[in-house]
């Protein structure tokens, strides 16, 4: 194939799926995401070092353990994400590859039958078809057909060589997205062998940290005021819902069917799927009945009720704002009720945590996650995972927490009579 045609082929990879503006944006956007992601986790890796060197075992080490691996899950799927759509990008090429072939090896069979006619009959089969004509009239439609005949030949021509220029440029675009595609699967597992390592180092850590009883006493303090930066939050999520509520709709245009989203983040594929545009009222349509909630896990004990906790070893008194559910590491977090993630966070004392909106202005609290199955604005029904539950200093748990307004209420009351074993 000439220069010539490369370039025209390099050309038409942009035409083939024009990008509109807004397009463009998110491509951007999601570019600029990653790449701050990336410096995020760099970022961390330099404080662990830092931290490595002059302390062992603290609890702003493990703060740092646990923030870097939140952002490494966070990269991990959004990697998971690009490598999902790009799937579908390459199957649609291979599609669009498939069509061209049968187009070109059709119009190559048509020109062949016109050429072994052409050369059986040559020029004069065209001046005996003339002759031949029964009258004037009957000569000038031969004469017609004949011109019409010969110009479709000649269209064909240029068809066969625009249809090979554009498969050319198919088949290049395929081997670009199949490179880049082989770039973000090598990418992915790096990441994830990080995560692993990570993961191993925390546990470590952990162990350590738990030898010396003073870590206990200082987390208590820290406890309390991450339970007043929870609650500062749930605050602000209130004013922000109440803004969306007073600020004025626009008229919103006729949505258009799409394909299903691809496999969303640290998210597994039960992320996928999830139905953003549903109407609000479906999505949080089963909402919180008191003593008929179920549980977020499906086994364990409580090991910290709701309301003033003593430890007669630390000599302290504290306040604690939902229950705390021991359960292995690892274990299925479901969704209590239907809703929408409202945002995923993360706290030193809570770690990665969900907050849920459900109807009459009742969210849940889910923390202690080690891995978030969901995004921010996802619409999830009850009993849909959420995530798997985690390690805290005092072992493997889930924080689980329920809230009218700014009011804190007593999961006990709400959640079923059966679930968890209490203690």
């Amino acid at each position: 194939m000439n220069v010539r045609a490369i370039l025209i082929g390099l050309l038409l990879l942009g035409l083939f799926h024009p990008e509109s503006p807004a397009q463009r944006d998110d491509l951007r956007k999601k570019r600029s995401d990653l790449e701050k992601l990336r410096r995020d986790i760099d970022t961390y890796e330099q404080k662990i070092k830092q931290k490595e060197r002059k302390e062992h075992s603290t609890l702003e080490l493990l703060d740092s353990y646990d923030h870097q691996a939140s952002l490494l899950r966070k990269l991990i799927n959004r990697l998971r994400d690009e490598g999902t759509a790009l799937q579908h990008d390459i199957n649609r090429t291979r599609s669009l590859i498939g069509g061209l072939n049968n187009r070109v090896s059709f119009l190559k069979v048509q020109y062949a039958q016109y050429v072994a006619a052409a050369y059986k009959f040559g020029r004069t089969y065209d001046l005996e078809l003339l002759l031949t004509a029964g009258s004037l009239n009957e000569m000038l439609i031969r004469s017609e057909y004949l011109k019409r005949f010969s110009e479709q030949r000649r269209s064909d021509i240029g068809e066969i060589s625009g249809q090979r220029v554009d498969l050319e440029a198919q088949r290049a675009r395929l081997q670009q997205q199949l490179i880049s595609q082989r770039e973000l699967i090598a990418e992915k597992g790096r990441e994830e062998k990080k995560l692993a390592q990570r993961v191993q180092k925390r546990k470590l850590l952990l162990a350590e940290i738990r030898k010396d009883k003073r870590n206990y006493k200082r987390e208590i303090d820290r406890k309390i005021e991450d339970a007043k930066k929870l609650e500062q939050l749930i605050a602000g999520l209130i004013e922000r819902d109440r803004a969306k509520i007073r600020k004025p709709k626009a008229p919103t245009a006729k949505p258009r069917e799409t394909a299903a989203p691809p496999v969303a983040t640290g998210q597994d594929p039960a992320a996928a799927g999830r139905d953003r545009s549903a109407p609000q009222d479906a999505a949080t349509g089963q909402g919180l009945r008191r003593g008929s909630v179920p549980w977020p896990v499906s086994q364990g004990r409580i090991v910290s009720r709701f309301g003033v906790q003593q430890n007669p070893a630390l000599h302290t008194v504290t306040q604690n704002n939902g229950i705390d559910i021991d359960v292995p590491s690892g274990t299925y977090v479901d969704a209590v009720a239907d809703g929408e993630v409202s945002t995923i966070w993360w706290l030193p004392s809570f770690g990665n945590l969900v907050i849920m909106n459900h109807q009459n202005g009742y969210r849940t609290v889910y923390a202690h996650l080690s891995e978030i199955a969901v995004n921010e604005g996802d619409r999830i029904r009850q009993g849909e995972q959420i995530g798997k539950s985690g390690e805290a200093l005092a072992g493997p748990m889930l924080h689980f927490e329920i809230w009218k307004e700014r009011e804190k209420q007593d999961p006990l009351q709400w959640l079923a009579p059966r679930g968890a074993a209490k203690r």
